[in-house]
């Protein structure tokens, strides 16, 4: 099973101001706009989401993350957490 995390932003830079914050290092996209990342373990991506939640204010980004094929889920501060305890129940290896 592969998961995809997909960001999106109408304001240049967002993405990469906000990857370089996750990541803690200089991150420059070549496509500013539109990031998506592949994870082969789905829980790998609660961290992620996580970091999306609690920053949610400081950043103009859109966050969707497909858990099944061409069903994409819009994470927001009012699901965020939900998602991140079904991803645990879901796999919990």
């Amino acid at each position: 099973m592969i998961t995809f995390v997909n960001l999106f932003s109408n304001k240049k830079g967002e993405i990469d101001r906000f990857l370089s914050k996750f990541y803690n290092t200089n991150i420059e996209l070549q496509d500013n706009l539109r990031w998506e990342k592949e994870y082969k373990n789905p829980v790998e991506i609660s961290e992620l989401i996580g970091v999306f939640i609690d920053n949610i204010d400081d950043f103009e980004i859109n966050m969707f993350v497909s858990l099944d094929r061409n069903i994409y889920i819009n994470i927001t501060e009012k699901n965020g957490n939900s998602i991140i305890q079904y991803l645990y129940e879901r796999f919990p290896y």
